[in-house]
């Protein structure tokens, strides 16, 4: 799509995972809101055959402000991506790969009918980079992560030399500088089994991060990791060390209604219900409980006596991430996985549904009084935004990383304890998190210092706050100056 003369031209490369799309694309959104009509904004988007068009998906690119052109290129199929057995983080590193001669031919396209800037390229899709750098364009990563998971990947190779074991076995905790110390166990996903494709792919990925050309755009804002920012800023090319300029951009979050149906179900039944009574339960977009848990869970849910909203329920899989492309295994009868009876025992207490809740607006609820969540970044960024307590419940990527960061640094959330032997959370023990949150003096805490960090995060993305500065400094660069500059 070719752009006026007068206009910005920024080219941002996505991956096949929604969550991913609509964090990058929200930050295209915020740029064109503090640069109106100054800024054309085109994203590519490498797809994979098992993708579904899911009308939430479909509402969200459809919404999209006329000046963000989004362009998916052909799915890429092969052995290697059917197999059910390959983690998220594999099949998303592998499908971008593969899709990079694509992602060449049209940036080179974009290049020859507009005035192309900058490139923005996901911290999943680092290898595009390199056409930034053919192009002689501005070119950055932007990592929909937290600050603290960035500087485990800045301390990767150092790590992968000092630590002998693999991560989840080590005795102690593992310092990161200007972050909490945490379990090895807790490290993301990809660094769990060390003689691993995807720890190897993980390592690469990390390479070229500390190699970005002009920088890394962060998904956090100051005020919630003021000294890991800090830690890594010390480090960076600024200052003469080896590490790139690290942009705090956000809270970036999903920004206006979710579905097209302004009043669905489950907010026509939260009306109903009195303020901060109800514990809303989400897994995100693809997280999936193996049977036993959704057992304990739903048992759980019952006998703690609270109301609550059970969202994007799934059929029972063993595998955490089963549904996190995909849509597929929503179904309409959760009769014959919910534990005999629960459904009507229930009835007065609480509402499950199989399908998409529009979680923003769930989040700002009068009636929401905390968050059981799988702790994905969006997600926990979304209930910092509307201040609202969690219960951490993390199943895969680096969720258990963020989980470690909103319960043992941050303090605005409590951590569901796990059976190690049966790898499962039960009953008895949801039942105490759910009543120490919603009932107890540490429930009364975390939400106070919930309510304060709401303030920060509004305050980042407010004209004159921390992140929007950021963001603005970044848009006179890219519209007044050029790269040979």
């Amino acid at each position: 799509m070719e752009s006026s003369p007068r206009t910005t031209h920024i080219a941002i490369v996505s991956v096949p995972a929604f969550s991913h799309q609509v964090s990058i694309l929200e930050f295209a959104k915020r740029l064109l809101h503090l640069q109106a009509n100054t800024f054309h904004i085109t994203c590519i988007i490498p797809t994979l055959s098992s993708s579904s068009p899911a009308p939430t998906k479909s509402f969200f690119f459809d919404s999209l402000p006329h000046n963000i052109h989004c362009i998916f290129l052909p799915s890429v199929n092969s052995q290697e991506l059917n197999n059910k057995g390959v983690s998220v983080e594999i099949q998303i590193q592998l499908s971008t790969s593969r899709a990079m001669p694509s992602v060449r031919e049209t940036l080179i396209s974009l290049s020859k009918t507009t005035q192309l800037t900058a490139l923005i390229a996901d911290a999943m899709n680092p290898e595009a980079l390199e056409f930034g750098k053919e192009l002689d364009i501005f070119s950055y990563i932007y990592f929909p992560c937290s600050t603290m998971v960035l500087s485990i990947c800045f301390h990767s190779k150092n790590l992968d030399e000092e630590v002998s074991c693999e991560y989840k076995d080590h005795p102690g905790l593992i310092h990161l500088p200007g972050c909490i110390s945490i379990r090895g166990a807790d490290f993301p996903d990809s660094m769990q089994d060390r003689g691993s494709l995807g720890y190897k792919l993980f390592l690469q990925r990390c390479q070229r991060y500390l190699n970005a050309p002009d920088g890394i755009l962060v998904n956090s804002f100051m005020e919630l990791e003021e000294e890991a920012t800090k830690a890594i800023s010390q480090r960076g090319s600024h200052g003469g060390g080896d590490y790139p300029p690290v942009y705090s951009v956000g809270p970036i979050t999903q920004s206006g209604a979710s579905s097209s149906k302004s009043r669905c179900e489950c907010l026509l039944w939260l009306d109903k219900q009195e303020p901060n009574s109800v514990l809303y339960v989400s897994f995100g977009s693809g997280g999936t409980l193996s049977q036993k848990q959704i057992n304990e869970l739903a048992l759980g849910l019952e006998l703690s006596r609270h109301k609550f909203l059970w969202a994007n329920l799934r059929a029972p899989n063993d595998r955490a991430s089963a549904t996190y492309f995909s849509d597929v295994c929503l179904v309409d009868d959760p009769l014959h996985f919910l534990p005999l009876g629960f459904l009507e025992r229930t009835k007065e207490q609480g509402l499950v549904m199989c399908g998409w809740a529009p979680q923003v607006e769930v989040l700002g609820h009068k009636s929401i009084g905390a968050f059981l969540s799988h702790c994905g970044w969006n997600s926990v960024l979304e209930s910092v935004e509307h201040g609202v307590p969690m219960i951490a419940w993390p199943l895969f990527a680096e969720q258990r990383t963020n989980a470690a960061l909103v319960t043992d640094e941050l303090k605005v959330a409590l951590r569901a304890k796990m059976n190690i032997g049966e790898k499962v959370v039960v009953k008895e023990d949801i039942v105490k998190v759910i009543k120490g949150l919603m009932e107890g003096l540490e429930g009364e805490e975390i939400r106070r210092k919930v309510k304060e960090l709401k303030k920060l995060a509004n305050g980042a993305m407010m004209e004159d706050g921390s992140s929007t500065r950021t963001i603005s400094k970044l848009a006179h660069k890219w519209k007044h100056l050029g790269k040979a500059l």
